[in-house]
This record gives structure tokens, C-alpha cells and sequence, in this order.
């Protein structure tokens, strides 16, 4: 079975920093693009950062500058490392796992973790 097991999530004050884990199984991990998307309560789910399996990243307009993804292929674990946090960054943040370049439309999907930034 696939599997992919966000943690990392929490509640912390603006300006500050948080890195969420995403570890997957059941995958070939080093052949699938990784991502994080974020859902926030009235809001549509949204990309906040992407990597393919060749390293290439690409983020959402709102995080730039901000956030970092990045990937251990040895742990089969990609990361978000999300710093300057804004109470708008506030959302469940899913982790996905893409192969063939579905992207969002890749059933594979992690439980989330919710990510709280208020004062």
C-alpha cells in the first residue's frame, strides 16, 4: 500500500518557523514528483511548494522566499521547511506523491498536518 506520513505540524507565532516530514512507503520514491498543498477553511486546496524526482522546485506565489522543499532520497522523506510564518499560512498541509506528472490529480495523498500561526 502507499502511504505517506505527514508530521511536523503545530501552533506557532507569527515570524516563526516550522519543518514538516512527509515519509512515504509503498512507492519508488526516487521516481515520483513530491509536493505539499494546503487547505485552509472556505479555501480550495493550493500548491505551496513542488519537487520533481529530477530536484527541480517550483512554489506557490504566496511562499516565495519564505519556504523550502526538498527531498532525502535515502529516507524516502521530503520536507518542507517553512519559515517568516504568517497567520495566512495557517491551513492543513497535505503531502502528495506524483507519478507521470498528475500532480494534484495523483491519488496519493498524506493524512495532513494541521500548521496554526497566531499570536
Amino acid at each position: 500500500q502507499v502511504q505517506l506520513v505527514e508530521s511536523g505540524g503545530g501552533l506557532v507565532q507569527p515570524g516563526g518557523s516550522l519543518r514538516l516530514s512527509c515519509a512515504a512507503s509503498g512507492i519508488i520514491f526516487s521516481i515520483y514528483d513530491m509536493a505539499w498543498y494546503r487547505q485552509a477553511p472556505g479555501k480550495g486546496r493550493e500548491l505551496v511548494a513542488a519537487i520533481t524526482r529530477g530536484g527541480t522546485t517550483n512554489y506557490g506565489d504566496s511562499v516565495k522566499g519564505r519556504f523550502t522543499i526538498s527531498r532525502d532520497n535515502a529516507k524516502d522523506t521530503v520536507y518542507l521547511q517553512m519559515n517568516s510564518l504568517k497567520p495566512e499560512d495557517t491551513a492543513v498541509y497535505y503531502c502528495n506523491a506524483s507519478p507521470l506528472r498528475l500532480g494534484a490529480l495523483s491519488p496519493y495523498w498524506g493524512q495532513g498536518t494541521q500548521v496554526t500561526v497566531s499570536s
